[in-house]
């Protein structure tokens, strides 16, 4: 599943929107694909379990996370949603903020990869100093947006 086309069939994006906590923040993703039929309620509590007993796994890049269980946890299909945050937001123990989250249910460990290379596509940026660019996504104020930074980043 492609990470656009996803975002498209699920209507999962949501952009500078508000959240208290860590918490807040990947439910906001995960209701989208709830709300898609994607995933069962039941993903969230799994996504939380998980960072309760492994410490935030989900943080990959710097202001970057990317809240996801296992497929067992109530995952229907492969999809994907985006929420960049106006104010970010502190994990546990974690000394840098996160801005942007791209949730992802992953079917089998496979179907998902593709999605997963055009997010890399997407942020990657050699220049960096950490090797990622949230501009493209944090810059976004519509969906229209979005899927423009996201064929700017594939072309």
């Amino acid at each position: 599943m492609a990470f656009k086309q996803s975002l498209m069939e699920n209507k999962s994006i949501k952009l500078q929107a508000e959240a208290a906590d860590w918490r807040t923040a990947i439910k906001l993703g995960t209701d989208m694909l709830v709300a898609s039929g994607a995933v069962e309620a039941g993903y969230y509590d799994a996504i939380i379990n998980c960072i309760k007993t492994m410490g935030p796994y989900i943080i990959i890049a710097p202001n970057f996370a990317m809240p996801h269980a296992r497929p067992e946890d109530g995952v229907n299909r492969t999809a994907f949603a985006l929420v960049t945050l106006k104010t970010p937001v502190l994990f546990d123990d974690e000394p840098e903020p996160v801005d942007v989250l791209v949730t992802l249910a992953g079917s089998t460990s496979d179907e998902h990869m593709a999605g997963l290379m055009e997010v890399i596509q997407i942020l990657e940026d050699e220049a960096s100093e950490t090797g990622v660019n949230l501009a493209p996504l944090r810059l976004c104020r519509t969906e229209n947006d979005v899927y423009q930074a996201i064929d700017n980043a594939l072309n």
